[in-house]
């Protein structure tokens, strides 16, 4: 016999956890280490990227 599966539709609650905190402005900020210099302007950067939503910012030091 094979494994069961569960096919049971997730909830919204699950599909959207963690959401509800991102558009209301309350991101999950992790420094990225690949990206930290900006070849154009010469300065360091601090690329943040949010650990729920994957948006992106950057901070010039």
């Amino acid at each position: 016999m094979g494994d069961v599966l569960p096919f049971k539709k997730p909830k919204l609650s699950e599909k959207f956890q963690g959401r509800a905190l991102c558009q209301r402005g309350f991101h999950k900020w992790l420094v990225e280490k690949s990206r930290r210099f900006d070849v154009k302007q010469g300065k360091l950067l601090t690329v943040y990227t949010c650990a729920r939503c994957g948006a992106t910012k950057t901070e010039a030091i």
